[in-house]
């Protein structure tokens, strides 16, 4: 049993104004449980955000699922169905963001610890301009880690980027042509393996995370003057998740994994609102919800996948011992999607947990998988995507494509293309490569 026993006394608890909450659970809602579910996540709501755009980590809907309707290529190779292929000077393992007509990635220059935002043409892949932010102090630890590990983060007006930098984490804001307009240091960084948070844009407000062994800081900052609204300190232990907003139970929660516990805030102020002990020290994973339930995996010092209710009791419906620690899960229809680290995907009855199939794909995963309609990309860090169906019934094999040697980003998939980050190995070493996939 992962989730382990727990008192809190926390004020407005239902069992007095200073009851104490037994068992594994804290939970206080404005001192009552919430009401029935009524949706999951927001849309993006924000000039500037087209529908066919890919404006942050996981997507438009912060949970992995592509726009509705599109038509997406199912084979390709390095000389079938690219329609450019663009250059990344330095490393990194943040994810693509397309907005408008441009696509934006994060870098290091590993050689002089150098940390900048590109910005490329969307429809030619020519560069348009590229903004060093830190002239050097890029921190990184593990070898698979990047100084670039983050996603950027875009409102149609600004860009967002959390660097690791010099013994912190700094927030910087981009105009959308690469001006700096704000920098905020959220906190001191202990490295323990990297960083890899991406920021969160949610109302008028960007939410940023930095947990580490020093105890860390969750906060949510101004977008257009980096003013803090809210800060709260965070427990002190190593951690990668990044912060999410689902719209639960008739209300925003900014859920947050790792450092041991599951906890629901109040993205407006930072007030938990829930929280339950148990998740695993170090997460990765971005949790995703079916509108009842939040469902997290950890991987150190323990696997597990869980489905927790979101309704303000804390519930834990169901957990299983798998190890999706890097790879981000889906949901679609009742049933959770994922794929392992060591490159198995699985589907679960959401409600119950029980495993409906499991089949090994191929290589190691560390990309998290997209939803097109019902066809899910799973890319593996040897450059393959395999393309498959989300059904319960089976699994169903759609295709297999390799382009690169080398893939640790998650795809973003919009506009009826596909927009990879990928590294060729050559005679002349490691190359970044921003690959567009299209018919």
């Amino acid at each position: 049993m992962i989730m382990r026993d727990a008192r809190r006394r926390l004020p407005g608890s239902p069992c007095g104004q200073r009851g104490v909450v037994p068992a594994l659970v804290t939970a206080v809602v404005a001192g009552a449980l919430l009401p029935a579910a009524l949706a999951t996540a927001d849309a993006p709501g924000l000039p500037g955000i087209g529908a066919d755009d890919w404006p942050w980590w996981r997507g438009p809907t912060h949970d992995g699922v592509a726009a509705a309707g599109q038509e997406i290529p199912t084979t390709w190779s390095a000389d079938r169905g690219v329609v450019w292929m663009a250059e990344i000077p330095g490393r990194g393992n943040g994810s693509p963001t397309v907005i408008g007509d441009a696509v934006y990635v994060a870098t290091c220059d590993e050689a002089t610890g150098s940390q900048s935002v590109i910005a490329y043409d969307r429809a030619t892949g020519a560069t348009r301009w590229q903004r060093q932010v830190h002239a050097a102090g890029a921190m990184r630890k593990h070898e698979r880690s990047t100084g670039a590990s983050g996603t950027v983060s875009g409102d149609g007006e600004r860009l967002f980027i959390a660097f690791p930098n010099d013994g912190a984490v700094v927030v910087s804001c981009l105009s959308r042509g690469g001006d700096v307009v704000w920098r905020h240091r959220l906190c001191n960084y202990l490295i323990h393996q990297g960083y890899g948070a991406s920021p969160l844009v949610h109302g008028d407000t960007v939410i940023v995370i930095a947990d580490h062994k020093g105890g860390g800081a969750v906060a949510a900052l101004d977008r257009a003057t980096g003013a803090v609204r809210w800060r709260r300190d965070r427990p002190p232990a190593p951690n990668y998740s990044s912060p999410i907003v689902h719209r639960l139970f008739g209300r925003d929660q900014l859920v947050l994994i790792g450092c041991d516990a599951v906890t629901s805030h109040d993205p407006a102020t930072g007030a938990v609102l829930w929280e339950r002990a148990g998740a695993t020290t170090e997460c990765v994973t971005t949790p995703v919800t079916d509108g009842t339930r939040i469902y997290t995996s950890g991987g150190y010092p323990r696997n597990h996948v869980a489905a927790i209710r979101a309704d303000g009791s804390a519930t834990l419906d169901w957990e299983n011992g798998e190890r999706v620690y890097v790879p981000s899960l889906l949901v679609r229809d009742g049933h959770l999607y994922g794929v392992l680290d060591a490159g198995i995907a699985a589907c679960w009855d959401a409600a119950t947990g029980k495993e409906r199939w499991k089949q090994r794909l191929g290589g190691n995963a560390s990309a998290s998988p997209v939803l097109v309609g019902d066809t899910i990309l799973a890319t593996d860090e040897s450059g393959t995507t395999r393309l498959f169906k989300a059904a319960p019934a089976r699994f169903e094999a759609v295709g297999e494509n390799t382009l690169g040697d080398e893939c640790f980003a998650s795809p973003a998939v919009c506009g009826g293309r596909i927009y990879l980050r990928v590294a060729f190995h050559g005679a002349d070493g490691r190359r970044e490569k921003l690959v567009c996939i299209g018919r």
